[in-house]
């Protein structure tokens, strides 16, 4: 059983790993299959799930919503996270000839009305801006949030993608601090390390959230000479600490940045899932760690 952080000074907690549903369509499970899944994560003490409006071309809210309406009593045991501003072309945006972003206030109300019928809830504990529009008018957006939280569809906000100075706008016109800034982070793939987004986070104490820790695979599969060097001291690394797979070697790599990120997990296999909660035992030395730094950028520290 896994313990819950906190995620800023003036929380909320979430579990230590997070639940991504962003594939849950190609899971092709049963309602009843994904109400077990949701169950079993939960035995896990992985109770914070990560959801967006867009995910699955807008249905896998949708269809963890017809699990959850199984057992609606599952509801207090979660943290439900999702994020909007992507606007898809398709059939939920047919007038549409790009696909781009929108923080308008309309979009907004829209998005997150769509997002509480869809998973059949009554209150989203966290609303993430999905990624940074240029168009953002961040005293609008400040005014729907401060809005959401006050009629009690929305506790918590946070962003995802977003640089220190997009997240430093927004925060300027909120009330509430933003509680998470959710990046890309893995090894072929640590430019937030680098570009000031994690020290910020660290200097406000407020935890980013991980996604691609895995790099969608590549880190498996991907044929890249940056990949091969990766994924062989990954290895080597394994052998060293005990670890089962190298992604249990990615997770504990992740967990050594000290801004604390929580990461967020993307399978819907539990066996999966259960080494991830098993891989919080891991720890790297500094060296190990810098190993794998060495391996992406392909050159030794300066």
């Amino acid at each position: 059983m896994i313990e819950k952080v906190t995620m800023a000074p003036q929380g909320p907690e979430f579990s230590e790993l997070v639940q991504g549903y962003w594939r849950l369509g190609e899971w092709n499970m049963t309602p009843q299959s994904r109400l077990t899944f949701i169950k079993q994560h939960l035995e896990l003490g992985i109770s914070t799930v990560d959801h967006a409006d867009i995910y699955g071309n807008y249905q896998c809210e949708r269809l963890f919503g017809e699990a959850l309406a199984l057992e609606p009593a599952l509801r207090d045991q979660l943290q439900i996270i999702t994020k909007c501003d992507i606007k898809l072309c398709g059939d939920s945006y047919p007038s549409q000839k790009i696909n781009h972003y929108d923080t308008s206030s309309a979009h907004l109300y829209q998005s997150v009305n769509h997002s509480l019928q869809r998973l059949g809830v009554n209150e989203i504990d966290v609303l993430l801006l999905h990624r940074p529009d240029v168009l953002m008018n961040a005293d609008e957006v400040a005014e729907v949030f401060s809005d959401l939280h006050k009629v009690g569809k929305v506790k918590h906000f946070g962003v995802s993608n977003f640089s220190p100075a997009q997240f430093d706008l927004l925060q300027s016109r909120l009330s509430k601090p933003l509680i998470t800034n959710q990046v890309e982070i893995n090894p072929l793939n640590i430019q937030v390390a680098h570009d000031g987004t994690l020290d910020q986070l660290q200097r406000l104490r407020t935890r980013p959230m991980a996604w691609s820790c895995l790099a969608g695979g590549q880190l498996f599969n991907g044929q890249s000479e940056q990949i091969a060097r990766v994924r062989q001291v990954l290895e080597e690394i394994r052998e060293e600490i005990g670890a089962q797979s190298i992604d249990q070697v990615v997770y504990a790599w992740v967990r050594c940045l000290p801004s604390n990120p929580v990461v967020i997990l993307g399978s819907g296999n539990i066996q999966r899932t259960q080494a991830a909660v098993e891989a919080l035992s891991l720890t790297l030395t500094r060296e190990q760690w810098y190993r794998v730094w060495v391996a992406s950028k392909g050159h030794n520290v300066p």
